[in-house]
């Protein structure tokens, strides 16, 4: 049923691009006139690729804070600037920045070969090379702690048992097919996971200061890891001492291939105590702590004071170029309020493109463009809720809305991946699912036909919908981007797909358009208010 029904949505639909009209669908006009001519410009005078290229390889990973990161805010306000579009960069009191300058690990004994590791963000360097033994230790609890305590000193500590490998029966690379977009279609109710999340996520913060300030206190030499990808990809974040004024915390701390960290557990098993040989230079970059955002707008004609926004973020992991989380999506961004521009359509409300850091780190550049702009809240006094990363802190109350909270008709997020646009999650907004369906049936023969009611997470829409303004995410085909690019030294642009790639940023050029030039602005869900206790 479901291949046979989008089959006729694109037959019918595909007929529709013929009519240079404005026409109303469901009471919603869509503008077929303006898609006709952002389809030309997107696909056949794209610059997405080249977009892509200088914010990946061109300026590397983009750690936040770090200075490759503020390297592309500029370099993306200075092309915003090119095009002619007002471009700026907006900061907030990030913390420290870090760098990783250099990683080296060979096994010495019992016999000389190099291993595959990198180090954790924002965890110290070895301050040269440091020679010692492996010891295995799962560190989990308190009681640990006390049982290893004298054991550790001049050790290489492995905190993990062998992970069972994952032997590869299904292609790494998918995309959606019908059964799974019809799953996305069901909505999930909501629960109370987020508090119990909550609850745990403060034992397990609470847990690592301890674990962290144990190794250095017991003179461990560096803490290895095992990636949770297999097939030789090192899947690797950070620890968590970015905080500024605080201290960096615990020793060396490195992720190994799955495949490296099995062979020195199976060697222990055997009583065989492996050699290694471990160098980790890093560097801090503690002058202002700040981080930054970069601004750019399209601006408006009768209705310019109206914001219709769109973002990615620009940060990166440290260890592959940052090209599927998120440097493509960037560039979609940018390129989506290209097309526009070149298609020499002039909006009604000013279209402006946020280009995120921190969101690895809680969706710290979003929130603080929200803080800057949108809405505040009361600054929580609650000790426990202190110690955690700000992003896992309960979110208090009431909300207070700025002046520019009226002017905002909606925000467009694009960060899953770098696979083609299926739809998009209405976010539980009733109201806005009709508007969405008119918006897609244009692009239906492009394969973006599906509008789900669920609330999605996990990135940086989630705090414009904190505050009441209507923030959505896209549905994007998965391409290899969990099974293999996700956080990893792998997230490469090789792994971009140029025609995806073009496909999106059509896509959201075409919806930024709709939006800025409908009488209205969108509908909106009610204001969120505190949840019963």
């Amino acid at each position: 049923m479901g291949v046979l029904m989008r089959s006729f949505k694109s037959l019918v639909f595909c007929s529709i691009l013929c009519l240079a009209v404005s026409v109303s669908s469901a009471g919603e006009p869509v503008d077929l006139d303006a898609v006709t001519k952002i389809r030309d410009q997107g696909f056949r005078h794209s610059q997405v690729m080249d977009l892509a290229w200088h914010l990946t390889e061109g300026v590397g990973p983009r750690l936040t804070a770090s200075p490759q990161e503020l390297e592309a805010h500029e370099w993306a306000k200075a092309k915003f600037a090119e095009w002619g579009m007002n471009s700026w960069l907006e900061n907030y009191q990030f913390g420290r920045g870090w760098v990783m300058e250099r990683v080296q690990v060979r096994m010495l004994s019992p016999y000389v070969q190099p291993l595959e590791a990198l180090p954790s963000a924002w965890a110290p360097g070895t301050d040269g090379p440091v020679r010692g033994t492996v010891v295995r230790a799962n560190l989990k609890t308190p009681e640990d702690l006390e049982k290893w305590a004298g054991e550790l000193s001049g050790k290489i500590v492995l905190l993990e048992d062998a992970p069972e490998p994952e032997q590869v029966d299904a292609v790494l690379f998918k995309r959606l097919d019908d059964e799974r977009l019809e799953e996305i279609y069901e909505y999930d109710i909501p629960s109370e996971r987020r508090m119990e999340w909550r609850k745990r996520m403060l034992k397990r913060f609470m847990f690592w200061k301890k674990l962290a300030a144990f190794l250095e206190e017991e003179g461990v030499l560096a803490v290895i890891e095992p990636s949770s990808r297999d097939n030789g990809v090192v899947r690797v974040s950070g620890n968590r001492s970015n905080r500024e004024g605080e201290r960096p915390l615990g020793v060396a701390t490195l992720t190994m291939t799955t495949e490296h960290y099995n062979r020195l557990v199976r060697m222990l098993d055997r009583e065989i105590e492996p050699e290694l040989e471990i160098d980790v230079a890093v560097k801090w970059f503690e002058e202002d702590g700040k981080a930054y955002n970069t601004i750019a707008d399209l601006s408006g004609s009768d209705l310019a004071d109206e914001i219709v926004l769109a973002g990615a973020h620009l940060d990166s992991w440290h260890t592959g170029t940052g090209a599927t989380d998120n440097g493509a999506n960037c560039a979609v961004v940018m390129e989506a309020l290209r097309i526009i521009k070149d298609s020499g359509l002039q909006p009604r409300r000013t279209i402006r493109a946020g280009l995120w850091s921190g969101e690895e780190q809680g969706y710290m550049g979003s929130r603080a463009y929200v803080e800057q702009h949108l809405a505040t809240r009361p600054e929580t006094t609650d000790p426990e809720q202190l110690e955690l990363p700000e992003f896992a802190r309960e979110r208090t109350w009431p909300i207070q809305p700025l002046p520019e909270h009226s002017k905002l008709s909606a925000y467009f997020n694009i960060d899953n991946g770098i696979g083609r646009i299926r739809g998009i999650n209405a976010e539980e907004n009733a109201a806005i699912v009709p508007v969405f369906e008119a918006w897609l049936r244009p692009l239906a023969d492009l394969g973006a036909d599906n509008v789900a009611m669920r609330a999605t997470g996990g990135t940086d829409h989630q705090p414009f919908d904190w505050v009441g303004i209507p923030g959505f995410q896209f549905i994007q085909d998965p391409m290899d981007y969990m099974g293999r690019t996700h956080h990893t030294n792998v997230d490469t642009y090789d792994h971009l797909d140029p025609d995806d790639l073009k496909q999106n940023a059509v896509i959201l050029a075409s919806f930024l358009w709709q939006a800025a030039n409908r009488d209205d602005l969108l509908p909106r869900k009610p204001m969120p208010t505190k949840p019963k206790e």
